[in-house]
């Protein structure tokens, strides 16, 4: 049951006596982190996961164990070039994927950069934004004729989508100085507007959508980060902790960050999880935009769920990249 897993959780917990026989994932972003070990829970159980990366060399080398992980279970692991920073890509491997014709049971939008000195992506967008969320936008609706009735698609979203909401005048910082984090929070907010306005445009054939914060986990996502500026912020938020009586932050271990990917996309129930943000494998409660609540103290920020807030991103997101998609 649902109610059985928690923030220790790991993929194998989650999946435990699950067979995913038959069914077809597609993962973004298998070079590193997350994304391996979701790919490699998956395959292990028996999925045929196709796992994408802008640097295939790199994550032939990173997936070796779920490649033998996933012929022991049954299971296939392949890999299919992407670049989320460039639409060319993005729309080169939509249509290969449409070519192939192969349906999908679950979509698991992965990958992602953090607060990242200023920059664009190839087509001219802020790069956070540009490559969390436009990326996967225009890659998901792409191929979301794909997605099996039945199917979801799980938007890897993070307790940061409290450092700002998104901004549709400004969405390249062309006129708001640029600081790291709040463009990292103004993609994750994205992340899970998407999640909610793709629910409420696919859930009447049976595909439902959610985001997911996976937890904090050392992974390569933090390579921008200076460990000064690690250091900083883990004690900003242990002294607010000690002075509210909690025990200090701890990080989750990679399985652990993992699993409530795995737990929202294959085990939790679909009306439970769809439209709604997840985290430590349950579904996280709605905090006020006004709340103090702090970063680490769990819940989803009221703007970041806001239907009619969702379908102005939609709308402005499609004006960017140039596409319509219903």
């Amino acid at each position: 049951m649902a109610q059985d897993f928690g923030a220790t959780s790991t993929t194998e917990d989650v999946l435990s006596g699950v067979s995913l026989a038959g069914r077809r994932v597609l993962v973004t972003g298998v070079s590193a982190g997350l994304g391996v070990e979701t790919a490699r829970a998956l395959a292990a159980h028996g999925a045929h996961v196709v796992g994408t990366a802008r640097d295939l060399d790199k994550a032939h080398r990173a997936t070796e164990q779920a490649r033998a992980d996933a012929a022991r279970g049954g299971g296939a692991l392949e890999l299919v070039a992407l670049d989320l920073a460039d639409l060319a890509s993005v729309r080169a491997c939509a249509d290969a994927l449409k070519a192939q014709a192969l349906p999908f049971d679950l979509v698991i939008a992965n990958a992602g950069v953090m607060a990242t000195p200023f920059g664009h992506t190839k087509d001219g967008f802020e790069t956070q934004f540009g490559t969390n969320h436009l990326g996967h936008f225009v890659l998901v609706n792409r191929i979301a004729g794909l997605m099996k009735s039945g199917g979801r698609l799980v938007n890897l979203a993070s307790a940061g989508h409290r450092f700002a909401d998104v901004d549709l005048d400004d969405p390249n910082f062309e006129r708001t100085p640029y600081e790291p984090f709040v463009a990292y929070g103004r993609s994750k907010t994205a992340n899970i507007l998407f999640a909610v306005a793709f629910d409420a445009r696919h859930r009447a054939r049976g595909v439902r959508a959610t985001a997911v914060h996976p937890g904090g986990i050392m992974t390569e996502l933090v390579r921008h980060m200076g460990a000064g500026e690690i250091e900083a912020m883990m004690a900003q938020i242990n002294e607010r902790a000690t002075a509210e009586g909690k025990p200090p932050f701890q990080f989750k271990t990679i399985p652990q960050g993992a699993a409530t990917s795995v737990w929202a996309g294959v085990v939790a129930d679909a009306d439970a999880v769809g439209g709604h943000y997840c985290e430590d494998c349950h579904v996280s409660a709605v905090v006020p935009d006004d709340s103090t609540s702090g970063l680490m103290d769990g819940g989803v920020r009221a703007y970041a769920v806001d239907p009619a807030r969702a379908e102005a991103l939609w709308a402005e997101s499609e004006e960017l990249v140039g596409e319509r998609f219903g």
